[in-house]
């Protein structure tokens, strides 16, 4: 019976301040989504760049006939100025830093540009312009820097490419953006905490002849608090129940749907499962600032 009253209270406090109760919903659904996608992002991140530094080379590129580093002065590499990189690259200082090592000549080099851009545009390529390569996996990619400081300045040597860092700057770039989201996120949920404790506060006043009868009558300050509080906690329940669906939806069409298909380059995408395993999270953090929230607000006005 008492759990009745209460529940009762808190449904009539709802539809005496609706429009208030929907400003929180909205301002919690929008605050949530963007922590929903801060998380999302973030996992991407990590997903990416451990799928990446697994497979990242270190790229020893040999001088080619239209070379212009200064360690490619006599033009392209010769035979002798190979096999030193490559007795470098099998000796015993930096083999036990290797994993694998591909060799790719200069007609293996041709063949890989008429397959990227096709036959018609490498026709202003020729073979012999290419340069040979190692391509190089180290057991820990950490240490890339070693391979290129052993190998920078070599004669024959033109170049020596660390693959991972052509996508720093994209993982920098996803970075700043969920730096960007989680910003809005929290401002968006200091709205929220405001809203909630305004609306609570509001429906107190409205009942305040209601409350003072129940003082009269002897009771606690926790059954007049409930009420309140779980007010607030409907509320932003059901803004984290939106967010949580919003999230779900933005994996299921937007990375799923559409990004998984049509941006080739990424092949590790975060999944529904990581987006199901935020929704807890979302609720979670709703319901707790909104029962917090709440409860600090109807305590400070029954002092008053």
């Amino acid at each position: 019976m008492r759990f009745g009253l209460i529940l009762t209270e808190a449904l009539g406090g709802l539809r005496r301040n609706i429009s208030m109760v929907i400003s929180v919903v909205l301002v919690t659904f929008v605050s949530l989504t963007f922590v929903g996608a801060a998380i999302l992002m973030q996992a991407q991140i990590g997903t990416m760049r451990g799928y990446w530094t697994e497979r990242a080379q270190v790229a020893v590129y040999m001088c080619s006939g239209v070379s212009e580093s200064p360690t490619c002065l006599n033009g392209s590499a010769t035979e002798e100025e190979v096999q030193i990189v490559r007795s470098q690259i099998e000796g015993d200082a930096l083999a036990p830093l290797i994993a694998d090592v591909r060799f790719e000549t200069k007609d293996e080099a041709y063949a890989n540009i008429v397959e990227q851009i096709g036959a018609e545009k490498a026709s202003v390529f020729t073979a012999d312009q290419m340069s040979e390569s190692f391509f190089v996996t180290l057991k820990d990619p950490n240490q890339s820097q070693v391979l290129v400081e052993a190998f920078r300045g070599v004669a024959g040597v033109e170049q020596v490419a660390d693959q991972l860092q052509y996508l720093e700057p994209l993982f920098s770039a996803l970075t700043v953006a969920t730096y960007i989201a989680v910003g809005i996120a929290v401002l968006m949920l200091i709205a929220a905490i405001l809203l909630i404790a305004t609306t609570i506060r509001l429906s107190a006043y409205a009942r305040r002849k209601e409350i003072g009868i129940m003082r009269l009558v002897g009771a606690s300050n926790r059954f007049i608090q409930t009420p309140f509080v779980l007010e607030g906690v409907f509320a932003a329940f059901l803004g984290s129940a939106l967010a949580s669906v919003a999230v779900v939806a933005g994996v299921h069409f937007g990375v799923d749907g559409y990004l998984r298909g049509r941006v080739p380059f990424i092949t590790t995408w975060v999944t529904m499962q990581d987006a199901v395993l935020v929704v807890p999270v979302l609720i979670g953090i709703g319901i707790v600032l909104a029962a917090l929230s709440a409860g600090f607000a109807i305590r400070r006005w029954l002092r008053t």
